[in-house]
């Protein structure tokens, strides 16, 4: 893992380049001298968390966007790689894509559902709802206000902050993506 103070140098000089911002203005702006915001963007220092947060709140931008290394615009997520999570006799499978992250609110997931295979899930945060999208087979979905058969090609949104099933209601493999969508 790369150490703290090389992922700072990098980003606070891509956000001064980015806002266009000299050494002497950041050092106007946070409090921080000139010398010491050119060392750190050199990686020279490593600058205590008051050091840090003066930059960030002179800068006006979140103390982890300073630290943190920042998400790949592009991210490739190969089946094989993913840890496949199983249920009912493994004949339900789910592939985590995307798992949920704070700033996104929502995660991804592949499902593959057997013959006959099923799961019933508990009830989700208040304010949850799921996007499923059939791929291959068949599927019912079962939620408090129905029952849902749906083909390949067919879709559904629903309340997930109440019990609900899935079952293969098909003769072939069920394979569907779902996104969980959580509330603020």
């Amino acid at each position: 893992m790369e150490e703290i103070h090389l992922v700072l140098a990098r980003n606070l000089k891509a956000i001064r380049e980015k806002e266009k911002l000299s050494l002497e203005k950041v050092a106007q702006l946070s409090g921080v001298s000139k010398t010491m915001i050119g060392q750190i963007e050199r990686g020279e220092s490593s600058p205590t968390l008051t050091t840090i947060w003066k930059i960030a709140n002179g800068l006006k931008i979140s103390f982890t966007s300073l630290i943190n290394n920042p998400q790949p615009d592009t991210t490739v997520v190969l089946k094989d790689e993913i840890q496949v999570l199983t249920e009912d006799n493994e004949r339900y499978r789910v592939y985590p894509s995307f798992p949920f992250q704070e700033d996104k609110r929502f995660e991804m997931y592949t499902i593959e559902i057997e013959k006959e295979g099923t799961l019933s899930s508990d009830s989700h945060k208040e304010g949850t709802e799921e996007f499923i999208t059939i791929f291959d087979g068949e599927v019912t979905i079962e939620v408090i206000d129905g029952q849902y058969t749906l083909q390949s090609g067919d879709s559904i949104r629903f309340k997930a902050d109440r019990p609900h099933t899935y079952t293969n209601s098909g003769e072939t493999l069920a394979r569907l993506s779902m996104t969980i969508y959580y509330p603020a």
